[in-house]
């Protein structure tokens, strides 16, 4: 099964709301189970992942299908909302009725957290640091990673509430199925 963990980083978008639809991409950052690789793509790079994206059995992703999944569909020929997904907010929100913060989710499970934020990552991007972002990004998608193999090894997460470690149990029971998804392709065959 081939897997694609993924993180995006934007621009800020509209001045004083989050609003995706205004937001644009700057970098999106992979790790491809099939070559274990870590790899990074800005806009103009986008048909190179499309490639992967294409061939992809599941995509991984942390509120991957609300914010990663539309805005890189805005550059895509395709659908890629057609790609089989994982959202691993959506499984901590379908057990906890509420969402949990990535970094909250890695401290309390992998007992390390993210090196920055999204906004950090918008400004490093307007002053001209790219490196730095696509560093960002890619310790984002290596947190992700780690943050699914922990669940599906161990069918639970953590978080802290009032300073208390509590678990969070996931169901990874049709996570690596052999389900696929039926998928847009850019070529038109």
């Amino acid at each position: 099964m081939r897997k694609i963990t993924l993180d995006i980083e934007t621009t800020s978008g509209t001045l004083g709301a989050f609003d995706p639809n205004s937001m644009n991409l700057t970098v999106a950052c992979i790790h491809d189970s099939e070559t274990d690789q870590y790899s990074s793509y800005t806009v103009e790079q986008l048909p190179q992942l499309w490639q992967i994206l294409e061939r992809a059995d599941l995509l991984i992703g942390y509120n991957s299908d609300h914010f990663d999944i539309p805005i890189l569909n805005r550059y895509y020929a395709g659908d890629l909302t057609k790609l089989r997904s994982l959202d691993l907010l959506v499984e901590v929100r379908n057990v906890l009725g509420r969402r949990l913060k990535l970094d909250s989710i890695a401290q309390a499970t992998l007992g390390k957290g993210k090196i920055g934020s999204g906004l950090d990552a918008v400004k490093w991007w307007e002053a001209g640091e790219y490196e730095k972002v696509i560093k960002y990004c890619i310790e984002d998608v290596k947190i992700t990673k780690e943050v699914y193999e922990y669940a599906l090894k161990n069918g639970k997460l953590h978080y802290t509430d009032l300073g208390k470690k509590k678990d969070i149990p996931i169901d990874t029971s049709k996570w690596e199925s052999a389900e696929k998804a039926k998928l847009t392709h850019t070529l038109p065959f």
